[in-house]
């Protein structure tokens, strides 16, 4: 049983070799794309209830760089990297993670 749980959590936390990101608010899609096609760029989120997320891709990577939600936890997660680990600030209902092109 406990060997069994080791390889869950290792399967959940391995390395993407998906290039593929989804951005949802709300549980709603707002961005979709392949990380390997976009270029190096700063953006902003806005949170409809206010609030922000400013995200940065940078060589072939995401993350959030900085927010105005009290405990920045979606800020210290750092470069998105596992598949089974997204990022998530849950005051903005904000999560980046990995995705599927036919699932997104």
């Amino acid at each position: 049983m406990l060997i069994g749980s080791f390889i869950v959590i290792i399967l959940n936390l391995r390395k993407s070799d998906n290039m593929h990101v989804v951005v949802l608010q709300d549980n709603k899609v707002i961005y979709s794309f392949d990380l390997s096609d976009e270029k190096d760029r700063t953006f902003r989120i806005e949170c409809p209830n206010g609030g922000w997320n400013d995200v940065k891709i940078e060589d072939g990577t995401i993350c959030i760089i900085d927010a105005d939600c009290p405990d920045k936890t979606c800020v210290h997660t750092g470069v998105l990297r596992y598949e089974g680990v997204p990022i998530v600030c849950l005051p903005h209902k904000l999560v980046i993670r990995f995705a599927n092109k036919e699932n997104s």
